[in-house]
């Protein structure tokens, strides 16, 4: 079981769980993940908590290769107000920025957000450890190399597995060292990796519970899955599933999804097959 101290809350994790994605922006890479106004976002989040969700990720940022890089400003302008509405209206979901900038995290925690999820580790902003240090909440760092904007052509690795446990590593040292007590790590699927690393990441999975922090799987709808399938974003809810349900065996805590209810029916299955 994992403890996360998420400000005055705790949150346990004694079983997976999962993070749904609510993103405000016009350009994330799934069109069903967009909500681009308050009460879109509102009805979303409604929907995910009532099938299970038990942490909402908010984005105004696409991070899908070679996307437009946004100011912090605009970030803010995009996410304040949906924290906001969600944190009135469902005070007891646990919500996390997905953000790289230190700006925006600290006025979403502000705004009422509990977890800070960064792709880059805190390597893109230098005072983004610090804030979330001083902010006392959870982290979850990810791995990439590069930025979204060039991220793919830096997807070469000797041994991927290895690289990304190193890499972690040398993380785990960052945060703690700066006064991160709560991490949560993401192996970054896609991010700087080919669907022949992805593969080789969900292969070797289990080999990060070695360094017990809780687990993040961020798979749902890729395009390692659905260009290994030859369909689009709109029809990898198959592939997705069949691919949570090889990560949990391997020790996912968290399931990053656009899809809450296949994703909960999918924990449900492998809990019991595991029992």
């Amino acid at each position: 079981m994992f403890t996360l101290h998420c400000k005055e809350r705790i949150l346990k994790i004694d079983s997976p769980i999962v993070m749904g994605i609510i993103n405000s922006t016009p350009d994330s890479f799934y069109e069903g993940s967009r909500q681009l106004n308050t009460d879109k976002a509102l009805h979303k989040a409604e929907q995910m908590i009532n099938e299970g969700a038990t942490i909402l990720d908010i984005g105004g940022q696409s991070t899908r290769p070679d996307s437009t890089l946004i100011e912090a400003d605009e970030e803010l302008r995009r996410v304040l107000p949906v924290i906001e509405c969600i944190r009135k209206k469902f005070p007891e979901i646990f919500i996390s920025i997905d953000t790289f900038y230190a700006k925006v995290a600290k006025n979403a925690m502000h705004a009422g957000a509990d977890i800070v999820n960064d792709i880059s580790g805190g390597n893109m902003d230098e005072n983004m450890l610090a804030t979330v240090a001083s902010l006392q909440v959870p982290f979850v760092c990810m791995h990439m190399k590069g930025t979204p904007q060039n991220m793919q052509h830096q997807a070469n690795y000797i041994d991927v597995t290895k690289e990304v446990l190193f890499y972690f590593e040398e993380r785990i040292n960052a945060c703690r060292n700066a006064g991160i007590k709560d991490i949560i790590l993401d192996p970054g699927f896609g991010f700087s990796k080919n669907a022949t690393h992805n593969f080789q990441l969900l292969k070797d999975f289990a080999v990060f519970k070695t360094l017990d922090k809780p687990l993040l799987l961020g798979i749902s709808r890729k395009s390692f899955i659905y260009k290994t399938l030859g369909i689009t974003a709109n029809d990898a809810l198959n592939g997705t599933t069949a691919l949570h349900a090889i990560g949990l065996i391997n020790g996912a805590s968290i399931l990053r999804v656009h899809d809450v209810k296949e994703a909960m029916q999918t924990i449900q299955l492998i809990q019991s097959y595991l029992k």
